[in-house]
This record gives structure tokens, C-alpha cells and sequence, in this order.
């Protein structure tokens, strides 16, 4: 039995014993339906979700707005992904240091293996990011998204996809679980999720600092498909100092692939490219905006994954920055305008499939919006997207 399968199925056994020894722990209350956050304009989309230990999935989820506010503030996030390579299976793949540091190459060359940070036994994945809330800041709504790919050289169980560990700056684990329907899609090369939860009262309490995340459900090891996975925090703030901003949080869980859909509302159904809507925005002309995504198992160097954004019936703008070639947007980046954006360990820059980019919106707001079509396109292989969100000023 490969060495990767062995110290997989002992990650697998760590893990629920993990769960098992939290069971002291904290677990945040997680509603059936989201609470209405505060703010002018303001609102949550009520879902309903599955009690704790009972998670249920769907292989598609379309994606619908999680959160809409209309207030002076703006949105913040926080990622990290948390599997790296750890050898090279490929001979003609790069060295692992040299993709860690950006260089060209995906995952399916590597043996991958945890990125481990807090030196618990308990825990067999951590990993951290800052959280950079201004001061003075009131978080109005927070929800982390986590997932990846459960079948790589060992296969996760799938039970603990709803559950992770978060850890506030300087704090204890607390016990996450999911507080809505798990998108969960097995197929012939890959076994991918996304959970998510309500965790406004958390960040509100404790706000900007590094957090950590651990107990990622997610398979190490090497395959045709490779590993990956990662997670991303998304904070709404309000701030009477701020401009007056539109601020939006969309989720869902969708595999975008370059190749003909199947006929409408058939099991299964796939779009060549996705496309969403956000309407009734009232962004002025020369407004200034950011809009960010989370996505899972984009290839670095594979050509063909774009990003193009629509004001009302205006011409296309595709989104592209120094670190995001306009041809190449999914290439395993966690960055902001091209740029770091904030702190995180580990700080890998290849992050080998696990994509939560933001990219500048203001190309595509000269002339004001009341509408926005995000228009996701792909190369062969695909990817799943999983979080879309956006802020623009807002006419006052």
C-alpha cells in the first residue's frame, strides 16, 4: 500500500478523534434560517439547513444571494488553503519549493500533504489568515466557506464535511458546522464539497486579527485529479466613516466546464461558463468597486478560465490583474488587485487548487450600474465555483 494511503487513513482516524475530544468545546448555535443582519437595506436569505451530525448534500447547488446590505462600510475576507505539495510525483513537474513560491505547476504532479500550524495532535490540518476589520469597524455579517477534494490518494469520509475547527486570534478551537445544504459531487476523477455557516457572532465579538482553521475534510496524497482545498471567511462591516456601499454575498456550488450543457433541467446539469446576476444596484458613474470569488481545483498555466463583468446592457470587461492573466483566472491564487492583501501561514503563492481572489471593479463602473453579469468562463477541465461577492459605492 502506497505510504500516502497509510498516513492518509491515519489522518482519517486523528480527524474523528479530534471531533470526539471537542466535544467539550464551544460549538457555535447555528439557526435554521439566517438572522437579518443590520444595516440600511439590509437582508438575509432565510434557508433552511440540517441539525448538527446530520448534514445534507446536494450535487448542485445554483447559486442565490446569502447576504445583501446597503450601508456605509464594506466587505473584508480572510483564506488560506490548506494542503501543499510535499514531493514531486512528476519527473517533469517543478520542485515543490519553487511552486510554493509561484512558479508553474498543479497538483496532480505532486504528493500532497497538510499544512499543519498549530502543533496539536489533535488536529491534522491548520492553517491561518488575518482578518484586517478597520477600527472602530461593527461586523453586520460574517459566514465561512470550507471544502476540497475528498478522494485523492486516500478517500475522506464524507460525515465531516459539515464540521471544521476555528480559533480566534490568541483563542481555543471552537466547532463549526455547517448551518445550510453541503454542495457534495462525486464523480470519476474527483469527490469535491463546499459547507458553510453563519459565524456573525464570533467575529463580531472578537473582528480583525489572524485566524486559524483546521480539520479541512480534505484528502492528501496523488492522483490524476490531485488534491485541494481551503477555506475563506467573508465579513460584511459597517463604519460611519466609509462611503455608502452596495455590498453583496452570493453562494452556491456549481462546476464550470468549457463544453455544451446538457438540456435544461436535466440531472446533473452543467453550464459551458456560468453567468450571474446581481440587479437593483444604484453604483454612480466613475464608482469605485471590488468583487471576489472562492473556487476549487483551478490549474495554474491551463488557459481558457476567465472572468468577465457586464453593467446593465454595457460592453464586457474581463477582470484580470498582475497575478490573475485575464485568460488564466483560476491559476491557485489567494490575492487582492494582484496583490498579498493580507497576512497568512503559510504564504504559498501556488496554492495548487484552491482559488479566493479580488479583483477591481472600477473598469467596469465608469458609466454607473444598476446591474452586473459576472459571466465565469473555463478551459477543459473546469473548475467548482463556490462564493461570489461584490461591494460598490452606492449613489447616496
Amino acid at each position: 500500500m502506497p505510504k500516502a494511503v497509510k498516513s492518509g487513513q491515519a489522518a482519517k482516524s486523528s480527524g474523528r478523534t479530534a471531533f470526539r475530544a471537542l466535544a467539550a468545546l464551544t460549538v457555535l448555535g447555528l439557526s435554521a434560517a439566517l438572522p437579518v443582519a443590520s444595516g440600511d437595506g439590509a437582508t438575509a436569505v432565510a434557508r433552511s439547513g440540517p441539525t448538527a451530525g446530520a448534514f445534507r448534500e446536494a450535487a448542485r447547488l445554483p447559486f442565490t444571494q446569502r447576504y445583501r446590505a446597503v450601508q456605509h462600510g464594506g466587505l473584508v475576507r480572510a483564506s488560506n488553503a490548506g494542503i501543499s505539495c510535499g514531493r514531486r510525483a512528476a519527473d517533469d513537474s517543478r520542485t515543490c519549493r519553487a511552486v510554493k513560491r509561484g512558479a508553474a505547476g498543479v497538483n496532480e504532479d505532486f504528493d500532497m500533504f497538510y499544512s499543519d500550524l498549530d502543533r496539536d495532535p489533535n488536529t491534522y490540518n491548520s492553517t491561518r489568515a488575518e482578518l484586517k476589520v478597520p477600527a472602530g469597524a461593527r461586523i453586520t455579517y460574517a459566514r465561512l466557506y470550507w471544502g476540497g477534494n475528498l478522494r485523492v490518494g486516500e478517500q475522506k469520509p464524507p460525515e465531516d464535511n459539515g464540521r471544521v475547527l476555528v480559533a480566534e486570534p490568541g483563542g481555543e478551537y471552537k466547532e463549526v458546522l455547517a448551518d445550510t445544504v453541503v454542495g457534495h459531487r462525486d464523480a470519476a476523477d474527483s469527490d469535491a464539497y463546499q459547507a458553510s455557516a453563519d459565524v456573525t457572532p464570533l467575529i463580531r465579538a472578537r473582528g480583525a486579527g489572524v485566524w486559524t482553521v483546521a480539520q479541512l475534510n480534505i484528502a492528501m496524497g496523488q492522483s490524476e485529479a490531485g488534491a485541494w482545498g481551503g477555506w475563506t471567511l467573508v465579513a460584511a462591516y459597517e463604519h460611519p466613516d466609509e462611503p455608502l456601499r452596495e455590498l453583496s454575498l452570493w453562494d452556491g456550488f456549481e462546476r464550470v466546464e468549457d463544453r455544451e450543457a446538457p438540456a435544461a433541467g436535466t440531472e446533473g446539469e452543467e453550464a459551458a461558463g456560468l453567468t450571474l446576476r446581481l440587479d437593483g444596484l444604484s453604483v454612480p458613474a466613475g464608482g469605485a468597486g471590488r468583487a471576489g470569488f472562492v473556487a476549487y481545483d483551478g490549474d495554474r498555466g491551463a488557459l481558457g478560465d476567465s472572468l468577465g463583468v457586464t453593467a446593465d446592457s454595457g460592453r464586457r470587461v474581463r477582470l484580470s490583474d498582475a497575478e490573475n492573466p485575464f485568460n488564466d483566472v483560476m491559476n491557485s491564487t489567494i490575492t487582492e488587485f494582484g496583490r498579498p492583501g493580507f497576512q497568512r501561514r503559510p504564504e504559498h503563492v501556488n496554492t495548487l487548487g484552491y482559488d479566493a481572489d479580488v479583483f477591481d471593479l472600477a473598469p467596469a463602473l465608469s458609466g454607473g450600474a444598476r446591474s452586473l453579469s459576472f459571466r465565469f468562463g473555463a478551459e477543459s477541465q473546469g473548475y467548482v465555483l463556490g462564493v461570489l461577492f461584490v461591494q460598490a459605492d452606492a449613489r447616496r
